[in-house]
């Protein structure tokens, strides 16, 4: 009887547990604290928990320039309970590395786009070169002797700098490192003479006289900088001319996630970027919200993974 009792009981915790895990979604952000995608999952996470009804956990799981996080959340269960805070950097290593322990588009569910943003270039101010023409002028002198550094090989701050130098013609060495708070302090203390940030990253500098803004990377100027030229913009005559890179932010999901779980995230996320409040939030971060289905958002991904197939060809920022 005492056997059969301790059985119950342990099949009963063992319920318990379990239900309790179902109550629990995960974003996965696969790079480190402090990052755009980080800062953005704990930005909506206690607003979809309140949603959704359950609790809502953001975890850093990184490494291999995002692809380790990317891998866990395409082989975990697609029952809506895991998802992936991701952004071009992963569209992007489709085409920067060879083999992938998964594909970027079969093997995920686009369950919410949130948003887009833009990237500033900034200098170490140490640096003679006050604009981006100057700057090209400076590396094209002196071939091989800036460098730039970036969140790691393949990231979305690796392509987006490989890319300017291909088009202006400058030779600048690649410094790899793990996140970009730890790319921008390495230009602040000098030992970088350049990094491409999001805007979000860059916000908090720009009236630091360690750093000078150079230009953002998108299409137009940013309402968030909006001093700022285009890097296409202030770079026309130096080969720049077409020059623009941007990024979307979403949540992924494993490939296969039921509808109902589907419909019931995307739902929430859009009424999430509908409050006031979230807006606000979102601005001090440099993101354009912008809701769309999961069938949109899946246009959006294939379309910006085309246009970054083209990208890393011109860049040539292939890894083997």
């Amino acid at each position: 009887m005492k056997r059969i009792v301790k059985w119950l009981v342990a099949a009963g915790a063992l319920a318990a547990g379990a239900a309790q895990a179902q109550n629990v979604v995960h974003i996965v952000v696969p790079f480190p604290p402090g990052g755009v995608q980080d800062i953005l999952a704990r930005t909506v996470a206690p607003d979809l928990a309140a949603l959704i009804g359950r609790n809502v956990i953001v975890e850093n799981r990184t490494g291999a320039s995002g692809t380790i996080g990317n891998a866990f959340v395409a082989k975990s269960a697609p029952d809506g309970n895991t998802l992936l805070l991701a952004a071009a950097s992963h569209t992007i290593t489709a085409y920067v590395y060879p083999k992938l322990p998964y594909h970027p588009l079969n093997d995920f569910s686009a369950v919410a786009h949130i948003g887009t943003v833009d990237y500033v270039l900034m200098a170490n101010a140490e640096l003679p070169a006050k604009n981006v023409a100057e700057l090209i002028a400076y590396a094209k002198a002196n071939p091989g002797k800036l460098n730039y550094a970036t969140a790691g090989a393949g990231s979305a701050t690796h392509l987006s700098m490989a890319y300017f130098a291909n088009l202006a013609g400058i030779d600048v060495v690649h410094i790899p490192l793990k996140g970009t708070n730890e790319a921008i302090n390495e230009v602040l203390s000098g030992r970088s003479h350049l990094v491409i940030s999001s805007t979000i990253g860059a916000l908090g500098f720009t009236k630091d006289a360690r750093v000078r803004m150079l230009g953002v990377t998108g299409a137009a100027r940013s309402k968030f900088v909006p001093e700022l030229p285009t890097l296409a913009e202030a770079g026309a005559g130096a080969g720049l001319r077409g020059y623009v890179f941007d990024s979307w932010l979403g949540l992924l999901g494993p490939a296969g996630i039921p509808k109902p779980a589907l419909d019931q995230l995307n739902g929430a996320m859009a009424k999430i970027l509908q409050t006031p409040s979230m807006q606000e939030k979102l601005d001090k971060q440099g993101i354009i919200p912008r809701a769309l289905t999961p069938e949109a958002f899946m246009a959006l991904l294939r379309e910006n993974s085309a246009a970054m197939a083209t990208v890393v060809k011109v860049a040539g920022a292939r890894l083997e």
